[in-house]
């Protein structure tokens, strides 16, 4: 246990990540401890602010029938699923594998719903035999195909149909999933078609309806208009004799990385229940899937600077994480907070791209940052939580980072660091006698 100085200050939307006395803290460890015990890169996440984001989502439920599904795609290691799982969260998943991670976790297999628009029949056959709640179908031809498994493994796979309500989420077109150019769910003006289809099938059980529009949104408008649509073609399947006993509207919430403003989950909620019983649907079980704005801002990553080179345009801050480690900024061009874990600092700051070892040259985790640095001094890449460790590679043969959650004073490693050998472990060399 370190006791916590009393110079404490809170950085701006991540309360549990503070400055004390100069160092950088999550919760009550000291970050730089955390380096010197595990090396760097490090993930380290907060228990309390994924519990903290979860809480906003109930209270803005309360008194409703909801269950929300973490989307596991956002960060899907073990201690974190473990954490959503003993709270009693549901899982939204993406695949067979992440299917077996969630079990592995702990979760109740009939809180799993299954999204994704391209299940294989292993991983459908592995989904029934699980028991999972509920299968998000995407394509019409995916219904047939669930259809005939669902037949063979002697069950009735209960099916949401997922619907692409082409509303613009306002994000990055990476992210967007419910304009009708995306290749995510079924077309709006096809949907009554397909649910007529899926209700003469005799291995499905229509039970509900989907729609997720986008990741990382910051406005209240575009979900707004999503569940309009969305409502409409509940009347209008209902009326053809169909009856939908859950309505299932996504994520995509977003979080402050750089000075967003995205809508708080409760009040989000509010506004848009009150949408839903002004529509006369305020009965129904609600299912959400929410995935960064549960971890995003929960999880920083430590790096240690190796060297700084002045360029003719740019001067460099070379770090050990790279864009294996967090992908995020290469991806999308997005921006992270990088602060000193130690504000001591040198001297007067420079102005600094901050780049990793890889050979790229979109190997960058942020552009332009003041920062008074030197070789041998630590970094936080903060709101690290989401997409990152779960997007990670081995690029260049880089081995993937260990990540540790802290709770209040404690610690506990949830992923040892990868080694050369881990990596190695599952190839080989071919024999030349396979090629005679």
């Amino acid at each position: 246990m370190t006791k916590s100085p009393s110079d404490t200050t809170a950085l701006p939307g991540q309360p549990h990540v503070a400055r004390r006395d100069g160092q950088l803290w999550v919760e009550g460890v000291p970050l730089a401890a955390l380096a010197r015990e595990h090396g760097t890169p490090l993930f380290v996440y907060s228990k309390q602010w994924m519990l903290d984001a979860l809480a906003a989502y109930r209270r803005g439920f309360a008194g409703r029938d909801a269950l929300v599904c973490y989307a596991m795609k956002a960060n899907s290691s073990l201690g974190i699923l473990h954490v959503f799982a003993q709270a009693g969260c549901g899982f939204d998943i993406v695949s067979g594998g992440e299917l077996a991670r969630a079990l592995a976790a702990g979760a109740e297999p009939s809180k799993i719903i299954f999204s994704g628009v391209g299940k294989s029949r292993p991983e459908m056959r592995a989904a029934l035999a699980a028991g999972i709640g509920c299968f998000n179908v995407e394509s019409e031809e995916e219904l047939d195909v669930l259809n005939e498994v669902a037949l063979a493994h002697g069950a009735r796979a209960k099916v949401s149909i997922r619907i692409n309500p082409d509303v613009d989420p306002k994000t990055h077109p990476y992210i967007s999933t419910g304009l009708k150019g995306n290749k995510f769910g079924i077309a709006h003006s096809r949907a009554l078609h397909a649910y007529r289809h899926a209700a003469a099938l005799p291995g499905l059980e229509v039970t509900g309806i989907d729609c997720h529009i986008g990741s990382q949104i910051t406005e209240a408008a575009p979900y707004l208009d999503a569940m309009e649509r969305v409502l409409d073609l509940v009347t209008a399947i209902e009326a053809a004799g169909i009856r939908l006993a859950h309505i299932d509207f996504g994520g995509g919430l977003g979080i402050d990385y750089n000075g967003d403003t995205p809508p708080a989950a409760d009040d989000l909620w509010r506004q848009l229940l009150a949408r839903l019983d002004a529509r006369g649907f305020g009965d129904r079980k609600l299912i959400i899937e929410p995935g960064r704005s549960l971890v995003g801002n929960a999880g920083v990553c430590v790096t240690e600077v190796l060297f700084t080179k002045p360029g003719e345009e740019h001067n460099f801050c070379i770090v050990d994480a790279a864009m294996n480690d967090l992908p995020r900024p290469a991806m999308y061009q997005a921006f992270h907070r990088i602060e000193a874990v130690d504000a001591g600092g040198h001297g007067a700051p420079r102005r600094y791209d901050v780049v990793g070892p890889v050979c790229e040259s979109g190997d960058w985790l942020g552009r332009d940052r003041e920062l008074d640095v030197r070789a041998g001094d630590l970094l936080a890449v903060l709101s690290a939580g989401a997409y990152c460790m779960s997007m990670s590679s081995n690029y260049n043969t880089r081995n993937r980072a260990a990540e540790v959650l802290v709770s209040g004073e404690r610690a506990a490693l949830i992923r040892q660091r990868e080694t050369v050998q881990d990596q190695l472990r599952s190839e080989s060399v071919a024999d030349p006698s396979a090629f005679r």
